[in-house]
């Protein structure tokens, strides 16, 4: 037992990745390591990473999971501000307006945990690494998804998505001493004869493409006559940018799982939401925390 206790309290360095709603899994990932014991000292997050991770490094991520639990389609809806410029079509201040209301905000360097949110310059074509300043400030660069959250302008830099550069940071972490290092990766392979989502309920892909956030996302690109062109296959314009982004995501993923080689790594199914389902929060969560206790208990079961 002493050397079960043991294991069950050490400490962790957490590298969240980057990918829209499937990013909610990362709650359950954190729940579960706080319910063994573990100390998460360092946490790096690219887009949704960095959201949730930065809210955890607040303190307030039941907050954050209480409320995103409570959304459905039409509360997702009320948060998008839609843009006529600017390089998306959702200007995100909303959300965070929303989000500081909720949590409150802090500059990073005051957090209790080591954190930096990953985001890309994007006239430089350079990774940023930003790990001090106001919290939200780095959250809303991160979560900047090209062509659909417009560019956050930022001491100086025009900046996006740090996924579209490097979807699961690992390296920002080497900078903390920790015993683990446990990465989250939510664009994971899709078993092809398992299109369910994580209440183990069949869907039809093209239907929820159809629905909710997409719908309008399509639409409202279509009114500018930008998305007339769709393929005989039905992929749209926003299909099309949405799906190019996380194979891309998913090919450098496996690159950097490669180099970093990470003690601990949760493969979250891209499978089990679509980007924008924000709704399905609950679901997606208790999956998170399930993959972790998997995983987790496999990794007790090499040790013991």
């Amino acid at each position: 037992m002493a050397d079960k206790d043991r294991r069950d309290h050490r400490t962790v360095s957490l590298v969240l990745g980057s990918g829209g709603a499937r990013g909610l899994a990362h709650i359950g990932v954190i729940q579960e390591l706080e319910a063994r014991g573990y100390e998460i000292k360092a946490i790096a997050g690219s887009s949704m990473g960095a959201l949730v991770g930065g809210i955890h490094a607040l303190g307030e991520l039941n907050t954050y999971a209480d409320w995103v639990t409570g959304l459905d389609q039409t509360d997702v809806l009320a948060l998008v501000d839609w843009s006529l410029s600017g390089g998306g079509i959702i200007r995100g201040d909303k959300l965070i307006r929303k989000l500081k209301e909720l949590v409150g905000c802090s500059d990073i360097e005051h957090l209790p945990i080591s954190y930096t949110a990953v985001a890309v310059d994007i006239e430089r074509g350079k990774e940023v690494w930003i790990s001090d300043g106001p919290l939200f400030d780095a959250i809303r660069a991160s979560i900047a998804i090209p062509a659909v959250f417009t560019p956050h302008r930022y001491r100086g830099r025009t900046l996006v998505d740090g996924g579209l550069l490097n979807p699961v940071p690992v390296a920002p972490t080497l900078r903390t001493l920790t015993d683990l290092t446990i990465v989250v990766d939510v664009n994971g392979p899709a078993p092809e004869d398992d299109a369910t989502e994580p209440g183990g309920e069949g869907r039809d892909p093209e239907d929820e493409a159809q629905s909710g956030l997409l719908q309008r996302m399509r639409g409202y690109v279509e009114s500018f006559g930008g998305d007339s062109g769709a393929k005989e296959d039905g992929l749209a314009l926003t299909e099309v940018l949405m799906r190019s982004l996380e194979t891309m995501q998913a090919a450098i993923t496996r690159q950097h799982l490669a180099v970093f080689r990470p003690d601990v790594v949760i493969s979250v199914p891209k499978n089990v939401c679509m980007i924008h389902e924000f709704h399905r929060a609950r679901p997606v969560i208790d999956l998170g925390r399930r993959l972790a206790r998997e995983r987790l208990d496999a990794l007790s079961g090499k040790e013991g």
